[in-house]
C-alpha cells in the first residue's frame, strides 16, 4: 500500500465505486498532506457527500491505490484517503478502464526504439503493479520491454511496462498483462 506522502496535485485519478466499476477520471487540483484529502473538479452523479469509493492515482514511478470518502467543502468537492483496502489474492486490485492505448517504442538493451508503425491496442484494467490490454494476435512476446501512450481524462502517461504473460483471444486478437516499470 502506497504511503500518503509526496504531492499528488496534478496527476489523474481514477474514480471507483467500492464494487470496482469506474465511475470518473479527472485531474487532482490540489493535495492537502495534512488533511490526507484532494481536491477534485468533477464528482460523477452517482457519487453523494459521504459515499466511500476506491481511487487508483496515476502518479511516477507507479500509481497509487486508495479508499476514500466524498466531502464538500463550499463549491468544491474533497475525497479524504485513507488505507486498509483488502487485496486481491493476486497482490493488486484491478480497475477497469477500456481506453485505447498506443504501444510506440519497444525497449531493447535499455534504448527505445521506436515502431515503424504504432501498435494500437485497448488498455483493459490497470492496478498498482500493471495492466492489461488487448492488440492484434502476435504484437508482443513475454519478456518485451515497451512504451505506451495513454490518455486518461486529458492526462497523457507514458508508461513503460514488461510482458509477464499474454493469452490469445483468437486468431486476431491477444490479451498481454504486463508490469510497470516506469510511468512519466
Amino acid at each position: 500500500m502506497a504511503l500518503l506522502t509526496g504531492d499528488f496535485s496534478g496527476h489523474t485519478v481514477l474514480i471507483y465505486d467500492l464494487d470496482g466499476n469506474h465511475l470518473t477520471s479527472t485531474v487532482i487540483r490540489e493535495y492537502d498532506r495534512g488533511d490526507r484529502q484532494i481536491r477534485v473538479n468533477l464528482m460523477p452523479d452517482s457519487l453523494k457527500v459521504n459515499d466511500n469509493c476506491k481511487l487508483l492515482i496515476l502518479s511516477s514511478p507507479t500509481p497509487c491505490e486508495f479508499q476514500g470518502k466524498v466531502k464538500r467543502i463550499g463549491g468544491n468537492f474533497y475525497i479524504a484517503m485513507f488505507q486498509g483496502q483488502e487485496k486481491e489474492s493476486r497482490g493488486a486490485a484491478r480497475y477497469q478502464v477500456n481506453t485505447p492505448a498506443l504501444i510506440e517504442n519497444l525497449i531493447v538493451e535499455k534504448k527505445a526504439h521506436p515502431l515503424l508503425t504504432p501498435v494500437t491496442v485497448v488498455l483493459l484494467n490497470i492496478s498498482t503493479s500493471g495492466v492489461r490490454f488487448r492488440a492484434p494476435f502476435y504484437s508482443l512476446e513475454d519478456g518485451d520491454i515497451f512504451q505506451m501512450n495513454l490518455e486518461i481524462s486529458n492526462s497523457k502517461k507514458n508508461i513503460t511496462a514488461q510482458v509477464i504473460n499474454h493469452n490469445d483471444i483468437d486468431n486476431k486478437h491477444s490479451d498481454y498483462g504486463c508490469k510497470f516499470t516506469e510511468i512519466k
